[in-house]
């Protein structure tokens, strides 16, 4: 059987745990942040994990993760 693809753009988008979670950049934090105010930007420095309905698809495309 040949070596699955991993797709790329996932693999850059999160990170898989020791436990198994997907670990995940808060989103908005891209650019056009003079609009927000001091507290939203600071709130979305932490990350996040996948919900387990969305991790689902997203572990399919990270085979070996």
């Amino acid at each position: 059987m040949p070596k699955l693809k991993t797709n790329r753009s996932a693999a850059k988008r999160f990170k898989i745990t020791k436990s198994g979670k997907l670990k995940k950049r808060s989103a908005r934090r891209g650019h056009i942040l003079s609009k927000m105010t001091r507290k939203a930007k600071r709130k979305l420095r932490s990350s996040s994990y996948v919900s387990d309905a969305d991790a689902k698809k997203i572990r399919r495309l990270l085979p070996y993760g």
